[in-house]
């Protein structure tokens, strides 16, 4: 229901509203952990190109779902390539492109005693993490299912909260309401300071790849192209870079 209605109100908005000076409007659907970046570059790719984007952000597989139900999107940029990969399987989207990548890490408050993952279990650590069919949380089970059988069912067993996107969880740190949470490096340096990342021993860290895709039935096909290519070689690939994000493998 919840994704339903979110569907339902992104459509009514898209609907409603237009670029007042007649430019073109260009709906963009990206992952939460995109915010600050495309936040950056959107409005330079619209002066540009006299265009009017309209960013909207959540968590990948619900954008996805969103599609699915008719969402009126011209753009569709995830935070993994298996969701744009099954969109274009079934024809939804067109050929999907890679075009960043991310680090998963743990977060912790800046003054946190918390190093490494042992420190979990042994200071009982309250833990948010990504809900199942949302990419955070697939590279976080992913990276946990790499640990020792009865490591992974410690940390797992710290879990207080499963959230939709990465900004649930940064949220839920900020508010003091966990200890820890997995998330992109990213989101470490977008929350200011107020948290700090642990990194992750090498043989544990996912490829976390982003891919996007120009949706099937986009108002604004060519111009959803040219913010696909954007992405990759323009000014949004630039800022992906400033925010910390990794370029395409």
């Amino acid at each position: 229901m919840r994704r339903l209605c979110s569907a339902v109100l992104l459509a009514a908005f898209v609907a409603g509203c237009g670029g007042s000076d007649g430019s073109t409007r260009l709906v963009v659907s990206a992952a939460s952990s995109m915010n600050e970046a495309l936040g950056q570059c959107a409005p330079d790719f619209g002066k540009a190109e006299n265009a009017d984007v309209r960013l909207s952000f959540g968590g990948s597989d619900e954008l996805a779902a969103q599609i699915r139900q008719g969402a009126k999107i011209d753009v569709y940029a995830a935070a993994n390539t298996r969701l744009p990969a099954d969109l274009n399987g079934d024809l939804l989207v067109e050929e999907p492109v890679e075009f960043a990548t991310n680090e998963l890490v743990l977060a912790v408050p800046e003054d946190s005693s918390i190093g490494s993952l042992d420190d979990l279990t042994r200071e009982r650590a309250k833990l948010a993490i990504g809900s199942e069919s949302v990419p955070i949380g697939i590279y976080t089970r992913e990276t946990l299912a790499k640990l020792p059988s009865d490591q992974e069912q410690a940390i797992l067993a710290q879990v207080r909260s499963n959230e939709p996107d990465v900004k649930g969880i940064v949220g839920k740190l900020t508010q003091g309401a966990v200890d820890a949470g997995f998330v992109y490096v990213t989101d470490v340096k977008a929350a200011g300071g107020a948290l700090r990342a642990v990194k992750l021993p090498e043989e544990l860290e996912p490829q976390a790849t982003y891919a996007a895709a120009v949706v099937t039935k986009a108002q604004q096909p060519d111009l959803a192209r040219k913010f696909v290519d954007d992405l990759t070689t323009g000014a949004c690939a630039d800022a992906l870079r400033r925010a910390g994000f990794g370029p395409a493998p």
